[in-house]
């Protein structure tokens, strides 16, 4: 057993709550006319699996992404797309939405959001 705080990881319910937010938000890229060419391969679900990965391991899970990718280096890894005002809106209403559906409480929910909203504006690399 160890002394470790449970971390934001923990206290969502781990892996499944990550694989239910990625779920609901891939669901929705799927159907978007503007965000779906963004992803190049086919089938979403490798996407989806080392988005789930990161954040898991970001809010303090498995560091599995880390272990299998390497640090995670987010603009770079994202720098082959162009990412502008309009897909950065559409990609945080999706992922939002997709966090709105899993109804945490406040002090849960908050952290994520805040991080969310940082991390689509970091991305953006196009007028």
């Amino acid at each position: 057993m160890s002394d470790a705080e449970p971390t934001l990881y923990d206290h969502v319910g781990g892996s499944a709550f990550f694989t239910r937010l990625v779920d609901a938000f891939y669901a929705r890229v799927g159907d978007d006319d503007l965000l779906r060419p963004l992803y190049p391969e086919q089938d979403l679900a490798p996407a989806a699996e080392r988005l789930r990965l990161f954040l898991e391991q970001y809010w303090g899970g498995p560091t599995t992404y880390s272990d299998r990718r390497g640090h995670p280096r987010l603009r770079m890894r994202h720098a082959g797309f162009s990412i502008g005002a309009e897909e950065h809106d559409r990609w945080l209403l999706h992922m939002l939405a997709a966090l709105d559906g899993e109804q945490l409480p406040a002090a849960l929910d908050g952290p994520l959001r805040a991080y969310l909203v940082r991390a689509a504006a970091a991305m953006v690399n196009a007028g």
